[in-house]
């Protein structure tokens, strides 16, 4: 019975290690992609969960094509919303290479549309508008991982008090 059970075991595993053939790391929780007018623009927040009145920084990459080629230059400008309303603006500006990091100030908590402007690019060479969803972290935001993290330690606890007595009796006979 060991055998069919280890030789099932070993047939499930080989079969499932050649259907996941791609592997790619964690995205970040504030981190999106949009792929428009041929373009594919990348943005994240670092640190993943920008804390209010406190340093963080825009990371973006714009790539081409269906290859994911990186671009050599771009000109983009962000605008940043919060309830309907456009708080600030980060002009147009010219970047060498793929990647812009960009220092930024988050001053309300809660959700905020990102909105990145790709200028004088592509065939048209007119205004690409990408549009993202970017969330801070509020002092609920640290009520609800705690709350999270007290369920887990809770579940464990019901578990191994109701499980570990059994497995305890059948070690002192």
């Amino acid at each position: 019975m060991t055998k069919k059970r280890s030789a099932c075991l070993i047939l499930i595993f080989l079969f499932s290690s050649i259907v996941v053939f791609d592997a790619s790391a964690h995205s970040m929780f504030n981190s999106s992609e949009k792929f428009e007018a041929g373009y594919r623009v990348q943005v994240a927040t670092l640190p993943e969960f920008p804390q209010i009145d406190e340093p963080s920084q825009f990371l973006v990459r714009v790539t081409e094509g269906l290859d994911y080629n990186e671009v050599n230059r771009f000109t983009m400008g962000i605008r940043v919303f919060y309830n309907d309303q456009q708080i600030d603006t980060i002009p147009a500006t010219h970047i060498e290479g793929s990647h812009w990091d960009i220092d930024y100030v988050w001053k309300n908590p809660g959700n905020h549309i990102v909105k990145v402007d790709l200028y004088n690019i592509g065939e048209n060479q007119g205004i690409t508008t990408y549009t993202f969803n970017m969330g801070t972290q509020n002092p609920f935001g640290i009520i609800f991982f705690s709350s999270i993290i007290i369920g887990v330690c809770c579940l464990t606890v019901v578990v191994a008090y109701i499980y570990l007595p059994k497995k305890l009796k059948k070690f002192k006979l």
